[in-house]
């Protein structure tokens, strides 16, 4: 070949691979588009809001009453999908596995993001699985027993375990209700038996038919109200649960140690790469929702305290709670455990 037809075929090969980057260019600018398009059109179908538990319980209570004002805000259905057990890691699992775009999202109560996975094996990291939306409130709890449980007050409860088989109904291993009765133990030297159900529902109903002698939960209140427990302490709230009458708090029956985190606490969550416009519109709606009238009241009626924070304040609570679970369940002695406020 000529030296004229080689620098002919340089300038044409340059020309073509020019030609391709452009389109590659466009074509990535065009996916781009496409995608912040689609991000800033969300929601264009239904929500599916994943519930950890069994129906009835107090994660489905706060599920049912963000979902549906987040519904009104977002023009979309925000439907509940309730896949219960393994102390709620089962439903967490599912929405960590899940497509990021915004249509699968979990209400997540803080046991299953930083308690029970140092307890039960689970396919998710709970830091690197997730982007968090925002933080509902922290659970208003009762130690609670059926009314003719010969204890009055948690002395007497004491008193009562070292003497007698007493059982713990929680919501699920690695649950608030579960670290909670594990710290007790902890604290007194007593010895509960513990007995996991797959929602605080059916544990309530067990404790109420006398199957399980105490539960430690935010849904028990409810009951206590309705003569159906007895209140034996109460925490999560510095003034006594209404219905909640001549009984004192953990702290005043002389655990000061005791941390509100034993009750639980609610959030919204979704999975790690989650656009983030789709993100802001949800803590944005979440918020919103929180800060109603009738939603404040409602959440305080199903013994949630409301306490709306953000997306980064929602991980630095989790991070938190993870480590307090951490220090009690790590703990082989039955000496009481100093936890950091």
């Amino acid at each position: 070949m000529s030296q004229l037809g080689i620098s002919r075929r340089r300038r044409t090969l340059g020309v073509l691979s020019l030609v391709a980057v452009m389109c590659s260019a466009a074509a990535v600018s065009h996916s781009f588009a496409s995608t912040s398009a689609a991000d800033a059109a969300w929601p264009t179908k239904p929500i599916t809001l994943v519930v950890p538990y069994t129906p009835g319980g107090t994660n489905d209570n706060v599920a049912r009453l963000i979902a549906d004002k987040v519904s009104a805000r977002a023009g979309q259905p925000v439907i509940l999908d309730y896949k219960p057990g393994a102390g709620g890691t089962i439903g967490a699992q599912f929405v960590a596995k899940s497509k990021p775009d915004g249509y699968t999202l979990l209400n997540a109560s803080i046991g299953n993001l930083a308690i029970a996975p140092q307890l039960v094996p689970v396919q998710f990291d709970p830091f690197k699985s997730f982007q968090s939306i925002a933080y509902v409130g922290n659970g208003i709890t009762t130690f609670a027993v059926r009314p003719d449980f010969p204890a009055r007050n948690l002395k007497e409860l004491v008193e009562y375990a070292k003497k007698h088989p007493v059982s713990l109904g929680t919501s699920g291993v690695g649950t608030p209700g579960h670290m909670a009765g594990e710290y007790f133990q902890q604290l007194t030297g007593i010895q509960l038996q513990h007995v996991p159900y797959k929602g605080s529902a059916a544990a309530i109903n067990d404790a109420i038919g006398g199957h399980v002698d105490l539960v430690i939960d935010p849904l028990s209140t409810t009951f206590v109200r309705g003569g159906k427990l007895k209140a034996l302490a109460y925490f999560g709230t510095d003034a006594p649960p209404e219905g909640v009458n001549g009984v004192q708090s953990v702290a005043q029956q002389g655990f000061k140690q005791w941390d509100s985190a034993f009750g639980g606490s609610f959030l919204w969550t979704a999975p790690a790469g989650l656009p983030e416009p789709i993100r802001q519109k949800l803590t944005k709606w979440v918020l919103e929702a929180i800060a109603e009238p009738d939603v404040r009241k409602a959440l305080v009626n199903v013994q949630v305290n409301p306490e709306p924070l953000g997306a980064e304040g929602t991980t630095a609570n989790v991070r938190k709670f993870h480590e307090l679970a951490r220090v009690v369940f790590g703990v082989q002695t039955q000496q009481p455990v100093a936890l950091n406020k």
